[in-house]
């Protein structure tokens, strides 16, 4: 029996709009689902413990999602959608495949520090290869694409690495550095090694660097801002 089985969406919200730390209802729902995910895997997690981390009826939550599973999907989307909304025009504004490739990465650590920690961590829970995460699958996909094209156009001839698994290294070197401590301090140190590792070192990766500066201050949304 769904764990929803009668309560409807009957649920209201609690009388405070937001936490203490200006966090909406709905915000602290997904920082307490990401932590019990992490902490007790997806399937363990029910919505009633979402619930209770967060101090809301069972009935209220379904005020704000329908059910674990969108809960799960909008962490998942978030994760990877700010990166991809701006690739377009972070590719177009930027003046070489190597300013590309540094400044996508800044955007993309940016984009897994605004959101809880450890997301990237979910992405091999079983639960992802199911239909119902197909979306959020097809834009990691794509990102990974991007990763790889970038790749192509700045290894220098004879690179031994295929480009395809070096935008694969890109997307998992940012991943898994942004679950590093102190790592929103570090974005331009990941964009560095990504470019090293695809051969682009000394004036070239500093002048990448500099240029990348431009690039995301053109970009409409702020960079680096803060997938946390």
């Amino acid at each position: 029996m769904s764990e929803r089985a009668g309560t409807g969406r009957v649920g209201r919200p609690r009388s405070r709009g937001a936490a203490d730390d200006g966090r909406t209802p709905r915000q602290e729902i997904l920082d307490a689902a990401a932590a019990l995910f992490s902490e007790s895997g997806f399937a363990a997690t029910s919505t009633r413990a979402i619930a209770d981390r967060v101090g809301l009826r069972q009935a209220s939550l379904y005020h704000h999602f329908a059910g674990k599973d969108e809960i799960f999907l909008e962490l998942l989307e978030a994760s990877v959608r700010p990166t991809l909304d701006v690739v377009d025009a972070l590719r177009s504004q930027a003046p070489d495949a190597a300013t590309a490739l540094h400044a996508l990465v800044v955007v993309d650590v940016g984009t897994l520090l605004t959101g809880p920690l450890g997301i990237p961590a979910l992405y091999v829970a079983p639960e992802v290869q199911q239909p119902r995460f197909e979306q959020f699958r097809e834009h990691r996909r794509q990102l990974g694409q991007v990763y790889a094209e970038l790749a192509r156009d700045v290894v220098p001839a004879g690179h031994p690495v295929d480009p395809r698994v070096l935008g694969q290294v890109c997307l998992h070197l940012v991943e898994m550095a942004a679950s590093l401590p102190g790592v929103e301090r570090r974005p331009q140190q990941i964009a560095a090694a990504c470019l090293g590792a695809c051969g682009v070192n000394g004036e070239r990766a500093e002048s990448a660097a500099r240029a990348s500066v431009e690039v995301r201050a053109g970009l409409s949304a702020p960079a680096g801002a803060g997938r946390r």
